[in-house]
């Protein structure tokens, strides 16, 4: 038993080599134990035991910059450096976060959580390392996926350009990139690294003609070309070193050590398996990307609601509707329509940018492009949407999934920014569903409209409001009980909310307030607005977006334009990183409760 209470990094220098692989199983019972238990990301910190083991036996996470993209293969390396006592409260309110962060821990050294930042940052960091004449080793942890997006190509392009050292830790899970050159990978490794090697090449360099030292790197580069394949990165001028077995872990050292050694930049890539050491997860490592909870009841997701409305309803009657994800087939439920439409079904990898730029030219080309992407990740794209979508006037419909508070993936992936920036770009209509009723109907409509569309739900379970509302004339608001002197405005899952706040108000006799649902954010009905400031002298304002720039903004603005003195009471999420939490704790924190909207009105009614 290598793990104890208490254990440290300088713990893990102390153990035998021929022990490492017993502490990788130790460590991978802790992560599966845990996982289950509390939800995360399961097969990527599984995959890369070894390699982190390895990496922290190389490198000094307090001095040196390890710095993971993404994030989510983390946990064995949180385990590894002083955070073994807390790893049981992973992904918990106020426990470790998912992902890096360098609030949490010394060793972590760059905030993480969206793919493909890890070498640009790496860059960064190595420049300041060099202007400030600092002695330490900069390390980029990457895996094949993230390396596709154009960040982290541009970030490759740029190495040559800062005339620095980085090494990039290539973690291609079964997802190949280049091809497998055998023996000779560790032999032009060993040759590059030698000391001896690189004195002699400094010592011809100085006393040779140019003609001369051009020669021998001419002879030079037709041998290595002969013994490995040209790629993308020798192109780049980034010396590459693969493949490597990634569950060696003395390999993995050694290997490690000698680009330690080494004095230009150099790319590791090295083949793991995800879910590693879990049968299951490395028979089916896309379910075990991410798992829930244990005892997390499971209904009917939004995710599901929308996938089967495109996929039953809309694309059999359509031939010219298509689905587009980067990645996030799983997460947004496609696998049936890819099936169904395959030729109708681009999954683009993780390049969110280019997505949304395809399908304007999808749409451009006479197609109806609907593009299934997290709230999150939807802010890579901003420019596209606005460039090459808005502008245009084209008609791409955006189904943005996770829409609100997401809970204990933490500030990274919080989906509270969509209306608030989403609400200046020109052309573009905004819709907020609040049960599987009212997504139905918003689709089905706006399928036949020829101008952007983004339709904004949230995740998990799918909210059931108690009453069946059909909005037969397709009103922007839409008013689902009167009432008398207070009102109640929500959208999306907000106005479940809201009607459990009625409910409450009633069961305690104190006052009878009228509820309406937002079903349109932009372009916003004030017409109707302004027959609800006239009836009503309370207008309490909710829903699952940023204050600034959300939907109690709107109403003040207006309110303060045309000289309206209602109150107005804001239950929205304030100007703060939201830190991971059960969704529901995230909504008692910032008061966007039926119990905390009646207890307001009480006292502005006082």
């Amino acid at each position: 038993m290598f793990l104890h209470p208490g254990f440290k990094h300088s713990d893990l220098l102390k153990i035998p080599e021929n022990n490492l692989n017993d502490l990788a199983a130790e460590v991978r019972d802790k992560i599966i134990k845990t996982v289950t238990n509390n939800g995360g990301h399961l097969g990527s910190s599984l995959g890369v035991v070894e390699l982190t083991i390895a990496m922290l036996r190389t490198f000094n996470p307090y001095n040196d910059r390890i710095i993971f993209d993404v994030g989510h293969q983390s946990y064995p390396y949180k385990i590894l450096t002083d955070r073994f006592d807390k790893f049981d409260t992973l992904r918990l309110k106020d426990g470790l976060c998912g992902f890096p962060r360098r609030s949490e821990s010394p060793c972590d050294h760059f905030n993480t959580g969206h793919s493909s930042t890890s070498i640009s940052a790496a860059l960064g960091y190595a420049k300041a390392r060099d202007l400030l004449n600092e002695q330490r080793q900069i390390i980029a942890f990457i895996g094949d996926g993230a390396l596709i997006n154009g960040l982290a190509l541009e970030a490759l392009n740029y190495v040559h350009e800062t005339g620095t050292k980085i090494i990039i830790i290539l973690n291609d899970n079964q997802h190949s990139i280049s091809a497998r050159v055998g023996g000779f990978s560790t032999i032009l490794a060993r040759l590059s690294a030698n000391s001896h090697y690189r004195n002699f090449k400094k010592a011809v360099k100085k006393h040779s003609s140019h003609k001369f030292f051009k020669l021998l790197e001419f002879i030079r580069d037709r041998v290595k070309n002969l013994l490995k394949p040209e790629n993308i990165f020798d192109s780049l001028d980034i010396n590459y070193w693969g493949v490597f077995d990634g569950h060696d872990i003395q390999t993995c050292m050694r290997v490690m050590k000698m680009a330690k050694d080494y004095d230009k930049p150099v790319l590791l890539h090295f083949n793991t398996v995800k879910g590693k050491g879990m049968p299951e997860a490395e028979k089916d490592p896309v379910k075990y990307h991410q798992v829930s909870p244990r005892g997390e009841i499971k209904k009917r997701t939004w995710s599901e609601a929308a996938s089967e409305i495109i996929t039953n309803e809309l694309a059999p009657n359509n031939k010219k509707i298509v689905c587009l994800t980067a990645a996030m087939a799983t997460g947004v439920k496609l696998e049936r329509f890819a099936q169904k439409f395959s030729k109708r079904f681009f999954d683009v990898g993780i390049a969110e940018s280019h997505m949304l730029t395809m399908a304007a030219g999808l749409a451009a080309g006479g197609m109806k492009p609907y593009v299934f992407i997290y709230s999150t990740f939807l802010q890579r794209a901003a420019d596209q949407l606005m460039h090459d979508i808005a502008l245009q006037n084209l008609p791409v419909i955006l189904m943005v999934d996770r829409a609100g508070l997401v809970g204990s993936d933490g500030d990274t992936h919080q989906g509270l920014l969509d209306i608030s920036w989403a609400r200046a770009i020109p052309n573009l209509e905004i819709y907020t569903p609040s049960d599987e009723n009212s997504l139905r109907e918003i689709m089905h409509m706006t399928a036949n409209i020829s101008k952007p569309v983004m339709i904004r739900y949230p995740r998990g379970n799918l909210q059931d409001i108690g009453i069946k509302i059909t909005n037969e004339n397709n009103n922007a608001i839409l008013n689902i009980y009167s009432g008398d002197k207070i009102a109640l405005i929500g959208h999306g899952i907000a106005t479940g909310i809201n009607l459990k706040a009625r409910d409450l108000a009633k069961s305690e006799g104190i006052f009878n307030p009228a509820v309406y649902d937002i079903r349109r954010v932009k372009p916003f009905d004030f017409e109707e607005l302004d027959k609800i400031l006239r009836e009503y002298e309370i207008i309490a304002v909710s829903g699952e977006n940023y204050e600034a720039g959300g939907i109690s903004e709107i109403i003040a603005s207006y309110m303060a334009g045309n000289n309206f003195t209602n109150k107005l009471l804001k239950f929205e999420v304030p100007c703060v990183c939201v830190q991971h939490a059960k969704s529901d704790e995230q909504r008692e924190i910032f008061g966007i409760t039926p119990e905390n909207i009646i207890n307001q009105i009480k006292k502005s009614l006082c």
